[in-house]
C-alpha cells in the first residue's frame, strides 16, 4: 500500500506566489528560461535553471550552476521571499485549464515504495538527466521538482479532499499568463492529516509515475548516498479520472543517409503514405503525421505490422520506434541517441514545423496519445514503454512547494 507523509514545505509568501511560481525546469531550455525570468527577480527559475544567472558560455551541468542554485535558494529564504512551514502539512493543488479542473494531493512519498515497485514506472530514464537532478538535489539540499503520480481514484479520498476545498480558504489562488488557474490549500489539521495518510495506506495499493521518472530516480539515488534523512521525495498524487494525456511527438536530425524520396519509399513497405494539405494531428491509433521537406503526410500502419494483443506492441510510440526509428533510421536507444528529440503536445504541430523548417531537424512525427488505462496496464505488467511516451497537461508549477531533505 502507498506510504505517504505530510511535510514542512518551503513556500512563497502569498503576495509573491504568482511571481515565484515557474514552469517546470524540464520543459524549458536555458534560453527560454532566461527569457521567462526577465524582469522577475522572484522567479523560481533562478533556482531550478540557475544557469540563467551565469554567462551563456557556462556548461549547464557544471558545479558552478548547482552552487548558484543553492546561493539563490538561500537568498530567497533570507529575504523572506520563501518561508518554511511551521508544521508538517499536506497540500491540495487544483489546476484549471480550458475549464477542466484536476486536483492533486501534494505530499512526500516513500523512496522504499519506489524501490519496491509500490510506485510503478513505465519508462527507462536517461543517465545524463538523472545526474543533473542528483547534483542539483545534493548541492541545494532540496527537492524542487515535483514527481507527478497517478492512482486509481477512490471515492473516500475524493470526498475528503473536496470537503477541505469547499470549507477552507486557499493559501494561493492565481492565474498564470498561459490562462491556467492554480489554487493551493494547506491541510494543517492533525486529524485530517491522519485520515489522509490512513486512506492511502489502506485503499491505494499502488501509485504510478505519470511525469517525473528522472526526478524520482534521482531522489532514490540521492538516498543511497545521503542515508535515511532523505527517505521521502516530493510528489503530487492525482486520481486517474481527472487526468488528461496529450501526444508526445518526435523530431529526428537526419534520415540515416537516405534522400526524402528513398525514405518515403522505405516507409511504404509497412505504412500507407498519403500527402496531406494541412498539418495532421492523429485522431485514432495507428495513424501518424509526418512533416518533411515542408510537406505533411499521413502514415497509416498496415495490418500485420504491429501486435494489438500486446499492451506495448499496440502503442503508436512502439510502432514508430520499431518500424521507423529503429528499422529505417538506426535509432536504437531513444534515451541516449542524440539524433532524436521529443516535443510535448502542448507546443502544437507548429513547433514540429518550426524545428524542421529551421534546418535543425530533418523530419517530425505526430502521434496519437497513450491513454491512462494503457499506462496502468503496462506498469502493472512490469513492462516499459518507449521513452517520452506521455505528456500531461496542465503542469504543476515549480516553487510553490519545495521539500528540504537536510
Amino acid at each position: 500500500m502507498a506510504k505517504i507523509s505530510p511535510f514542512e514545505a518551503v513556500r512563497p509568501q502569498p503576495q509573491l506566489a504568482k511571481q515565484v511560481a515557474s514552469k517546470p525546469y524540464d520543459v524549458l531550455n536555458s534560453a527560454e528560461a532566461k527569457a521567462e525570468a526577465v524582469g522577475n527577480a522572484y522567479s523560481f527559475l533562478h533556482i531550478t535553471k540557475s544557469e540563467i544567472d551565469l554567462p551563456e558560455s557556462t556548461d549547464i551541468h557544471s558545479q558552478k550552476v548547482y552552487d548558484i542554485a543553492l546561493e539563490n535558494l538561500n537568498a530567497f529564504l533570507q529575504r523572506d521571499v520563501l518561508f518554511k512551514e511551521s508544521k508538517p502539512c499536506y497540500y491540495i493543488y487544483q489546476l484549471i485549464m480550458d475549464g477542466r479542473a484536476q486536483t492533486g494531493l501534494v505530499c512526500v512519498s516513500s523512496i522504499d515504495d519506489y524501490n519496491n515497485d509500490i510506485i510503478k514506472k513505465h519508462e527507462f530514464t536517461r543517465p545524463e538527466k538523472e545526474q543533473d537532478r542528483i547534483n542539483h538535489i545534493k548541492t541545494t539540499g532540496a527537492q524542487t521538482g515535483n514527481v507527478f503520480l497517478a492512482y486509481r481514484n477512490q471515492a473516500s479520498i475524493d470526498a475528503l479532499i473536496d470537503k477541505w476545498k469547499t470549507t477552507k480558504n486557499a493559501v494561493y489562488d492565481f492565474t498564470t499568463e498561459d490562462g491556467i488557474q492554480h489554487t493551493v490549500w494547506a491541510v494543517s489539521d492533525s486529524e485530517v492529516i491522519d485520515q489522509i495518510t490512513q486512506l492511502f495506506a489502506t485503499e491505494v495499493p499502488f501509485t504510478y509515475i505519470a511525469d517525473g521518472h528522472h526526478r524520482a530516480a534521482s531522489a532514490a539515488k540521492v538516498k543511497l548516498s545521503l542515508g535515511a534523512s532523505s527517505n521521502f521525495f516530493l510528489t503530487t498524487l492525482f486520481p486517474s479520472n481527472q487526468l488528461h494525456i496529450m501526444d508526445y511527438n518526435r523530431v529526428v536530425k537526419d534520415l540515416n543517409g537516405q534522400s526524402t524520396e528513398e525514405f518515403i519509399a522505405a516507409l511504404s513497405a509497412e505504412f500507407d503514405v498519403t500527402e496531406n494539405e494541412v498539418a495532421y494531428k492523429p485522431t485514432h491509433l495507428h495513424r501518424f503525421g509526418m512533416y518533411i521537406n515542408s510537406k505533411w503526410y499521413v502514415l497509416t500502419a498496415k495490418a500485420g505490422t504491429y501486435n494489438d494483443a500486446d499492451p506495448i506492441g499496440v502503442l503508436d510510440v512502439t510502432i514508430l520506434s520499431n518500424n521507423i526509428l529503429s528499422k529505417l533510421l538506426d535509432i536504437k536507444d531513444q534515451r541516449t541517441d542524440k539524433r532524436i528529440d521529443f516535443v510535448g503536445g502542448i507546443r502544437g504541430l507548429a513547433e514540429l514545423e518550426k524545428r524542421v523548417d529551421s534546418g535543425e531537424m530533418a523530419a517530425a512525427f505526430s502521434l496519437y496519445p497513450v491513454t491512462i488505462d494503457q499506462l496502468f496496464n503496462i506498469a502493472d505488467a512490469g513492462e516499459v514503454m518507449p521513452p517520452k511516451s506521455t505528456w500531461f497537461e496542465p503542469k504543476l508549477r515549480d516553487g510553490l512547494l519545495t521539500h528540504l531533505i537536510n
